[in-house]
């Protein structure tokens, strides 16, 4: 019988007391109705944008098999609504805040972290790197390397905060996008933002979706995430956070085991709204049946053959 678990871990400077926090666009203020946000590793609010948003025309959200695709269109009320209204309210948690932010080109992304990394409650960055390049060519600042190097490089010079981008798994290689947060000094790397996806209404013969296409969550997207999450520790020793598909403990496990430090929950927080806590309920008694005393033990420890025809 193991007396004490160790779930801390880390992503850089941030310690985190358990690897469990929710994915940004599923999570609000309004759930501290019906979960101690102590209890988690971290926080992670939707992501703000510098001006108000309305988002995407409606339906935004459509289910699948296994999964939803939605298209919400990062709705937010603003830089300065998050400044005075949302921060100030996770004051009174001890959990580290990690703030997600999405800009519309690289100098907005830096005046937004220079801003908010004044609040001494904020305590790391998600960049939302998976969002279109306005000021470039459209795609999305993670699907180039160069560009996903330049920005980190940039924010990096006005915070000290870690930094964990969040990729796009809609890339040929995302090893490349990875190497190139590596470079420029990320902290950790988040693995990954939904994947693009269409649905079509065979009566109406319409899209489900106003905006045509969308974002596709839930547990079919888990495989995929995490194959992305090994091929990612193959290439590089950042920590890395797991998103996409997690709704019990041994989709956590699983990912921990492909190379995941933490995870973050998303779609499965909208059929129960305190799968974050059930997960990680789970995860402990998963450590207490294999007697792992340590969760930094699981890391990467997958068991792969290796074959001159695999393919990593």
């Amino acid at each position: 019988m193991i007396t004490q678990l160790n779930l801390n871990v880390k992503i850089g400077k941030l310690s985190l007391q358990n690897p469990v926090m929710p994915a940004s666009g599923a999570f609000g203020e309004d759930m501290e109705a019906i979960m101690d946000f102590n209890q988690l590793g971290a926080v992670v609010p939707k992501s703000i944008t510098k001006f108000p948003r309305k988002g995407n025309a409606t339906p935004r959200v459509c289910e699948t098999p296994a999964g939803m695709i939605n298209s919400i269109g990062i709705q937010s009320k603003g830089l300065d609504y998050y400044l005075q209204k949302t921060i100030p309210n996770y004051r009174k948690y001890t959990t580290p805040l990690i703030s997600s932010i999405s800009a519309d080109s690289i100098d907005e992304f830096v005046e937004m972290c220079e801003i908010i990394g004044k609040e001494d409650v904020v305590k790391a960055f998600e960049l939302n790197i998976s969002c279109p390049n306005l000021k470039g060519n459209g795609l999305a600042f993670g699907m180039d390397a160069e560009v996903t190097y330049k920005l980190i490089k940039r924010v990096k010079e006005v915070t000290d905060l870690p930094l964990i981008p969040k990729l796009t798994p809609n890339v040929t290689r995302i090893q490349d996008i990875a190497l190139a947060c590596d470079e420029a000094g990320a902290d950790g790397i988040n693995v990954a933002n939904t994947i693009l996806a269409m649905s079509i209404d065979i009566h109406s013969r319409k899209p489900k979706i106003g905006n045509v296409m969308g974002g596709l969550s839930g547990p079919a997207v888990k495989p995929i995430i995490v194959r992305m999450i090994y091929q990612v520790h193959q290439v590089t020793k950042l920590p890395i956070v797991g998103c996409g598909g997690v709704s019990t403990g041994e989709d956590a496990i699983e990912m921990i085991l492909a190379g995941a430090t933490a995870v973050q929950v998303g779609t499965a927080s909208f059929i129960n709204p305190t799968a974050m806590i059930d997960i990680l309920e789970e995860i402990k008694q998963y450590m207490e049946l294999y007697g792992i005393e340590d969760i930094n033990d699981l890391i990467g420890k997958v068991e792969v053959q290796r074959t001159t025809d695999r393919q990593d």
